[in-house]
């Protein structure tokens, strides 16, 4: 694939890494490539970030034709950049856009253009442990007409934001509250698809509990509402009476490259790993008799983030103490110091650009 490199006039400064947040600061340049229906992908080129011009009728202002992806890269110790399983979210997207009648990307041609793009923006990859550069591949539907239809015209791109450590202060345990009103998508439905209509409409739920003093809600089933499924945009896991327990990926579930790779490393630690269902009422009970263990969120943000407490129907229980398990803590070493360069890759996941 050619692409057409222009360079831009006015380079800034990335600030200083303990400034940078997450997804207020962006890199020099982003990626964009034009689809055309009867003519397929053309046009890939990398030119000076700035803002799109967009036609009021487009298709995702009216009709969510949307998806995105969300990886990272970092700094090794040896001063090389990488990224962590880049051909997992390339195979992600292209199941995404399947899912929203949106036109699929050639592999070679994705992982190319995101190789070319973070090699132009390598000195925006910060160098701190914890710190990487964010990247964002998304897609979008631009028809200029009103009508409901498969889209013909689209847009993909590729922006980066420099973001600092997730745990600027160590990693701590959160509260997290079981949402028995809203949920985030049900089987048939997009939830196994990155798209944005299924983080828009789990806002609503994360502000009320954010009122009511926790970080993020548990979501239940969209069917029988009694089946753990997600917590906030991330994948959940349990220890339960020695066992790793993560709900099965039913279709309503986002199939997360950390929660594989989570799945890939226990097993590798000798734990026993349960895809299936999982009702609250079982989590419930598995709290008040104690077996329940730990309980962690998995995704590319955060890697884990261990819960300390879960509120069911107005009642906290708390989890490991509030404190931070083993099984949490080793993953997290491992696939930090995977992706990091600070251990050794013996699962062939990273691609060094």
């Amino acid at each position: 694939m050619e692409i057409k490199i222009t360079k831009t006039t006015n380079p800034r400064v990335c600030p200083p890494e303990n400034e940078l947040g997450f997804g207020k600061i962006f890199s020099d340049h982003m990626f964009i490539m034009d689809y055309e229906e009867g003519k397929g992908w053309q046009d890939a080129r990398i030119v000076p970030f700035g803002n799109l011009s967009l036609h009021p009728a487009s298709t995702v202002l009216h009709y969510g034709a949307e998806i995105f992806e969300g990886l990272k890269a970092y700094r090794a110790e040896d001063g090389s950049v990488r990224l962590f399983r880049p051909m997992e979210n390339i195979k992600r997207m292209n199941t995404s856009a399947e899912r929203m009648c949106l036109p699929l990307l050639d592999e070679d041609d994705f992982l190319e253009a995101l190789t070319v793009f973070v090699r132009l923006e390598e000195k925006w990859v910060p160098k701190s442990f914890g710190t990487s550069l964010y990247l964002r591949p998304f897609m979008f539907g631009n028809d200029e007409h009103l009508g409901v239809h498969g889209v013909k015209r689209a847009t993909f791109m590729i922006i980066a934001s420099p973001s600092g450590s997730y745990y600027a202060e160590g990693i701590n345990p959160v509260k997290i509250m079981i949402e028995s009103e809203d949920v985030r998508a049900v089987r048939g439905g997009t939830g196994f698809a990155k798209c944005g209509g299924n983080y828009a409409a789990s806002t609503r739920a994360g502000e009320r509990a954010a009122k009511k003093g926790y970080t993020q809600v548990l979501w239940l089933d969209g069917v029988e509402r009694k089946y753990i499924e997600e917590v906030g945009a991330m994948n959940v896991m349990f220890k339960i009476d020695g066992k790793i327990v993560t709900p099965a990926l039913t279709g309503s579930i986002l199939p997360g490259i950390t929660r594989k790779s989570c799945i890939e490393v226990l097993k590798n630690m000798g734990y026993e790993v349960e895809e299936r269902l999982l009702s609250v009422d079982e989590l419930v009970d598995s709290m008040k008799t104690g077996k329940l263990e730990e309980a962690w969120g998995c995704g590319t943000a955060a890697v884990v983030s261990p819960i300390g407490t879960l509120c069911y129907e107005d009642t906290e229980y708390t989890v490991n103490g509030g404190g931070i398990g083993e099984v949490t803590s080793k993953l997290y070493d491992t696939l930090t110091g995977i992706q990091w360069g600070k251990k050794e890759d013996t699962y062939g996941w990273v691609y060094k650009i």
